[in-house]
């Protein structure tokens, strides 16, 4: 009998998987913080043969070459994929022995990057899962930019053929278990459920419902913005990471804090917005420890820029440390956690800046207040509607356009509240007059405000 653990990460929007048979497994697409695998097999009672990486990741940080040294495991990389590291390379039709009677067979599927490779996991000759990374997902594809703008749409035609080739190759019952798709930008859209075969993707599926070109012309017209880390993540993994360093920071006290701020860094706040806004360090960003931070941190920090982290509890500054370490940000400068008034100075004060809904916004037009209406939210959400007399800039611009932001009060909204606080917690950080609505999107016109939409069917 086999088995298939999902390791799920739910920050960055992707799973890993560890598969195997009563003795000897397999790891596909690890993350970076490969202890909590090991783990996971160690509860399996089983050994880690084989660590397979189904492309060279763009969005993350691998955890592949580590594990394969602390564990002995055989290391398959796609063998076309340009890496400086001692590997084992596998081709199309490659076979590795997990267990007696499971076999692991490479599929190349060529599209999320030119190297791709999926892995089917067999049985006695059946095939019982099938790995593909960035290629199938649920409902959708691995996105084809990611590697170089000249071959994005040669990459979105081979990503069409290839999972075209998996159906031909797998059953329809096949179980479809992807790494991209569940918030990873590295998806050329959103899955859609939890779970998926080959059969409900050749039924549901735009890449098999669609000819090739209505299909590269839907995909081409559909894709988002790059997080600005990913251009970061490439080279690190074909280089071959590091092992992380997951002890504690060390302790910053006020005058530390004070002394990081003053040079530059950055001092990331990890509590929730309410609290945050209620009352932070002055100059401090925010960036809710249970959203999205190594994302959007690592999106929005300057490259190499030292991290200070607040927490409410030790947990939280170890949860963050360890998701920061996926997307490259290895060492906290230092962390500090408990009550918040001890981040300061003696005599100093926390800041604050008040929170609204958007019916608050609409009295404040109604009084006729003259306010500035900041929208941070992404091009592709715009285009679906927006606040008439309002300013855009998504919120991974604002950093390096926030001469752009009017004179006044700025209110601050995105589609629910949180990439709202983010961006109000850099406008407070520089002395800008903030509020930061903190509601979704759909009750601005229930407020009364008034909201432009494209014509429908467009």
């Amino acid at each position: 009998m086999f088995f298939v653990d999902t390791l799920e990460f739910e920050g960055l929007g992707n799973r890993s998987y560890l598969a195997g048979g009563p003795k000897a497994a397999v790891v596909v697409d690890p993350p970076r913080d490969v202890d909590q695998v090991i783990a996971t097999a160690a509860r399996r009672g089983v050994r880690i043969a084989y660590v397979a990486e189904t492309h060279v990741h763009n969005d993350y940080v691998t955890g592949g070459l580590e594990l394969a040294r602390l564990t002995g495991a055989r290391y398959l990389v796609p063998a076309d994929a340009n890496v400086s590291f001692s590997r084992t390379p596998v081709g199309d039709g490659d076979m590795a022995e997990v267990d007696e009677h499971l076999m692991l067979r490479a599929i190349a599927t060529p599209g999320h990057t030119p190297h791709h490779t999926s892995y089917a996991l067999e049985e006695d000759g059946r095939a019982v899962a099938v790995f593909t990374g960035g290629s199938l997902l649920i409902g959708s594809v691995g996105r084809p930019d990611l590697v170089d703008p000249r071959l994005t749409e040669h990459l979105a035609r081979a990503q069409h053929a290839s999972v075209h080739r998996l159906a031909a190759t797998l059953d329809d019952e096949v179980p479809v278990l992807p790494t991209h798709g569940f918030g990873s930008f590295c998806s050329s859209s959103q899955a859609e459920g939890d779970a998926t075969t080959i059969g409900d993707e050749r039924a549901n599926n735009d890449a098999f419902t669609l000819d090739v070109d209505t299909f590269v012309k839907r995909v081409l017209a559909g894709l988002d913005d790059v997080p600005a880390y990913y251009t970061h993540m490439g080279p690190v993994n074909a280089a071959g990471p590091a092992p992380v360093d997951l002890t504690p920071p060390e302790p910053a006290d006020a005058a530390q804090i004070a002394e990081r701020l003053a040079a530059g860094e950055w001092v990331v706040d990890l509590r929730n917005r309410v609290a945050f806004a209620d009352g932070h360090v002055a100059g401090s960003v925010n960036f809710e420890g249970t959203g999205r931070p190594a994302t959007y941190l690592a999106w929005l920090i300057p490259w190499g820029r030292p991290v200070t982290l607040l927490g409410d509890t030790p947990e939280r500054i170890a949860d963050a440390q360890r998701e920061l370490t996926r997307v490259g940000i290895d060492r906290p400068a230092a962390a500090a956690t408990g009550d918040p008034a001890t981040w300061v100075r003696a005599g100093e004060r926390l800041a604050s800046f008040p929170r609204a809904r958007f019916a608050d916004l609409a009295d404040a037009h109604e009084r006729g207040e003259d306010v500035v209406v900041l929208d941070v939210r992404r091009d592709s959400e715009v285009a679906n509607g927006f606040i008439e007399g309002s300013v855009h800039i998504p919120l991974h611009e604002l950093h390096g356009r926030v001469g752009e932001v009017p004179d006044g009060t700025v209110w601050v909204h995105c589609a629910g509240g949180m990439r709202a606080a983010i961006a109000a917690s850099l406008l407070d950080a520089i002395g800008r007059k903030v509020v930061a609505v903190d509601n979704g999107f759909e009750a601005a016109a229930d407020a009364g405000l008034s909201v432009t939409r494209p014509p429908a069917g467009e």
